[in-house]
């Protein structure tokens, strides 16, 4: 289900593109959102936005260096970016710069009607920062691409695909493996098989890392206390939280939290400058071959 807000998402859009076509991509989240345009491309002063919007139609040098820019600036804000010309160097390209979602244009409703659904959900975890409260899951996984063909994989997949929505809605539940196996048509042992085969995580694994991907979330985006969140997360002890979650950030959760929020107050290092439009460069180069 979709939240409610106090107030639509707020959209700061920035327009780098050749032919100037932003305002026609704002047009569909107008309904939706509250989008303002930065003009000449700065940014503005006053109210945060909830999310930057940066659209290119043929990403070059000096429009990625802006992007690289805006994220140092305000590194809290999350970014978007929408793009016609893709190709997967860009892509991971945007990962490596900590964009939040890479869209490529023109979007599907089905796509449209995803980023929306995450980006609320985003905004209401950013803006209750009070207290425990009931939260979902950021979910901005992009959908399967229409070319994905019945491989045995996918098979496996179909074969949960009734209960793995469950799953993902319920992981901060006790969920018992043996009535999903039931669910399925299953046993237990072949319901544990058939698990791992499609996720590449046995049962007990994919919900903690459910969890601790959740806990994380809180952490970054909310003030609760470690507890609260220890219990949000679906852990009914403390202290096994806390244990479980140093094996799996390899810190505890005050420690990782005080790491972010450094992270956050100390930009990023830049690369020196001859390097960093070397690979600019090579990037655009390899959109334009």
């Amino acid at each position: 289900m979709t939240p409610n807000l106090t107030r639509k998402p707020k959209l700061l859009w920035f327009d780098l593109t050749h032919d100037r076509s932003t305002p026609e991509l704002v047009s569909q989240f107008e309904d939706t959102c509250d989008c303002t345009q930065a003009k000449n491309a700065l940014l503005p002063g006053g109210e945060q936005a909830d999310m930057i919007c940066i659209h290119f139609d043929r990403p070059d040098t000096p429009g990625l260096r802006r992007l690289l820019e805006i994220k140092r600036t305000v590194p809290a804000t999350p970014i978007t970016m929408f793009t016609v010309q893709h190709s997967e160097e860009l892509a991971v390209w945007a990962m490596r710069s900590s964009v939040w979602e890479y869209m490529v244009l023109p979007l599907s409703a089905t796509e449209r009607k995803r980023y929306l659904t995450a980006l609320v959900q985003l905004c209401e975890l950013r803006r209750h920062t009070c207290g425990p409260r009931k939260t979902s899951l950021i979910d901005h996984a992009p959908t399967l691409p229409d070319s994905i063909r019945l491989t045995s994989g996918h098979q496996k997949h179909q074969a949960l695909s009734h209960i793995m929505l469950y799953i993902d809605q319920h992981f901060r539940d006790s969920i018992d493996q043996r009535d999903l196996a039931k669910r399925c048509g299953m046993t237990t042992f072949r319901f544990s098989r058939v698990f791992k085969e499609a996720n590449g995580l046995g049962f007990t694994d994919y919900v903690l890392n459910k969890r601790m991907s959740f806990a994380k979330e809180l952490l970054d985006n909310s003030q609760m206390p470690i507890t609260s969140i220890g219990y949000e997360a679906g852990f009914k002890d403390p202290s096994y939280f806390a244990r479980a979650f140093k094996q799996y950030a390899n810190c505890t959760p005050s420690e990782y939290r005080l790491a972010q929020q450094r992270r956050t107050m100390t930009p990023a290092p830049e690369p020196p400058e001859d390097e960093s439009a070397d690979a600019l460069e090579s990037l655009v180069d390899s959109l334009e071959g």
